[in-house]
């Protein structure tokens, strides 16, 4: 029954999986979910009250379970899996707070119009590149196009907001 495979005996009992090596990036991805799962379902009241208008759920939701997920994200090497693991958690979220059961659905990027949302990967590379851009010494390019101030008046049909704006607005709405 048993073979010998490239120096490794390899038989043919059924071992439980939690005898096999763990993956650290799966561990790091359930880690953070069961972060951000604890606190969605501490606010389960919230979720379900008829008296809260959605955009005060939405809100509640950004700042009290999100958070968990975006630091994650943030501070380590992110992958596409962790990344798809991730959205998939926020989608379930907002469809739990939107009260859409499972005979209506509901395609993901209407869910994200409805919630006023961000997909994910989208929001994580933008927190990335500014951490990234703030690391550099003031003199250098990236770190001086976070506080560039155009002059001159903007052309027709040019932005009214610069990236600096923009990031304002971003920090003091995290706040």
């Amino acid at each position: 029954m048993e073979k010998l495979w490239k120096g490794w005996k390899v038989s043919r009992i059924l071992v439980p999986s939690s005898m096999y090596r763990e993956d650290p990036m799966q561990m790091k991805r359930q880690g953070l979910v069961k972060q951000a799962r604890a606190a969605f379902l501490q606010l389960k009241n919230i979720w379900n009250s008829k008296q809260l208008s959605t955009n005060i759920k939405v809100r509640n939701f950004n700042t009290n379970v999100k958070t968990f997920l975006k630091y994650g994200a943030e501070t380590s090497r992110t992958t596409a899996t962790i990344i798809k693991y991730v959205q998939v958690f926020i989608n379930n979220c907002l469809h739990r707070i939107l009260n859409v059961r499972w005979p209506d659905t509901i395609n993901n990027s209407l869910l994200w119009e409805r919630t006023n949302q961000l997909p994910s990967e989208e929001e994580i590379r933008k927190r990335h590149w500014t951490r990234y851009a703030s690391w550099k010494s003031p003199d250098h390019i990236t770190r001086q196009v976070l506080t560039w101030n155009p002059e001159g008046k903007r052309k027709r049909r040019r932005q009214k907001n610069t990236l600096r704006r923009k990031l304002k607005a971003n920090m003091k709405k995290d706040e």
